[in-house]
C-alpha cells in the first residue's frame, strides 16, 4: 500500500543520483558511475588527525603534522575524500538548496565518526555569519549535524558557537592567510555556556581542509569550558587528491589511503 501511494510522487519526481543526477532506482543512492569514484576514508589513519595511511604501522600512531603541530582538538575524522562526486555532493547541499543529501551524507559521515558520537554530550555545527545565512537560508554544517542527532538521538546545539565577524571565503587562502581569517571569529554566546561547560562537544562541518575553521572553533568550545572537542566532517581534502593545494603542508601521508 505505501509503494502504491508514493507511485505518484516517484513518477512526478523519479530519484536522481545526489551526484550526476541520472536516474536511480532509489532516492538518494548514488548512480552506478559514481559509487566507485567515491572514495571513502578508512583505518588505518592518524588518531588525532584522521589523516589515513597505506597500510598498517601500529595502534595509536600519529602523523607528523598532529606531533609537530597538535590541534586544540582530540580528534577529527571523515567520511570521504574530496574528490570529484564528494566535491560534488558537497556543492549541490551548500549552493543548490539540495538539504535533502544532508541526511544521506550523515548516514555516511557515522561509519569513521561512530566512536565519537558515542561519547559526544552534543553535536555543534560551525556556524555561518548572520550576513552570509541570510543570504544562503540554511546552514549546510547545521543540517549535517541535525541529521546527525536525528539518527543518534545526540544532543543537538545549533547555537552553541557564533561566528561574531565575517570572514572571506577560506577557498584559495593559504595555511596562515586561514588562520588570520578565522582568527577570534567565533565565540560561545552566554547563554550557551551551561550547555557546553564540562561537556564533551563534537563539531560538524562538511569539508576539512587545513583545520583551520575547526581548530577555531573548537579553540572558543575550550575557552568556554568544554571537557573536550572532537571534529567530524562529511569529506576530507588529502594531498594528491584534487584541491589538495589548499591543504596543510606537512601531513604525513603513505601513497594512497584505504578505499571500499
Amino acid at each position: 500500500m505505501r509503494r502504491i501511494a508514493g507511485l505518484p510522487a516517484r513518477l512526478l519526481f523519479p530519484p536522481v543520483c545526489p551526484s550526476c543526477r541520472r536516474l536511480v532506482a532509489k532516492p538518494f543512492t548514488l548512480c552506478g558511475g559514481c559509487w566507485p569514484k567515491l572514495r571513502f576514508i578508512e583505518r588505518p589513519w592518524c588518531e588525532v588527525l584522521g589523516t589515513p595511511f597505506s597500510h598498517e604501522i601500529g595502534e595509536g600512531i600519529l602523523s607528523a603534522d598532529a606531533i609537530a603541530n597538535p590541534p586544540p582538538f582530540a580528534r577529527a575524522r571523515s567520511a570521504v575524500a574530496y574528490n570529484g562526486v564528494a566535491r560534488q555532493m558537497v556543492l549541490n547541499l551548500k549552493f543548490g538548496d539540495r538539504t535533502e543529501l544532508a541526511p544521506t551524507m550523515a548516514r555516511w559521515m557515522m561509519r569513521p565518526g561512530a566512536e565519537l558520537l558515542a561519547e559526544a554530550d552534543a553535536v555543534a555545527p560551525v556556524p555561518l555569519h548572520r550576513g552570509r545565512f541570510l543570504r544562503r537560508r540554511f546552514n549546510q554544517s547545521a543540517e549535517l549535524a541535525r541529521a546527525l542527532c536525528a539518527l543518534t538521538g545526540r544532543r543537538f546545539l545549533p547555537d552553541a558557537v557564533a561566528r561574531i565577524r565575517a570572514t572571506r571565503q577560506q577557498v584559495g587562502l593559504g595555511a596562515r592567510q586561514r588562520e588570520d581569517n578565522v582568527r577570534g571569529a567565533f565565540r560561545v554566546p552566554p547563554a550557551s555556556e551551561i550547555a557546553v561547560r564540562g561537556r564533551r562537544i563534537l563539531v560538524v562541518d562538511d569539508v576539512y581542509t587545513t583545520g583551520t575553521t575547526v581548530s577555531a572553533v573548537a579553540k572558543a568550545l575550550r575557552k568556554a569550558g568544554a571537557a573536550e572537542v572532537d571534529v567530524l566532517t562529511f569529506a576530507r581534502v588529502l594531498p594528491g587528491e584534487p584541491g589538495a593545494g589548499e591543504a596543510g603542508q606537512g601531513v604525513f601521508l603513505p601513497d594512497e589511503a584505504g578505499t571500499i
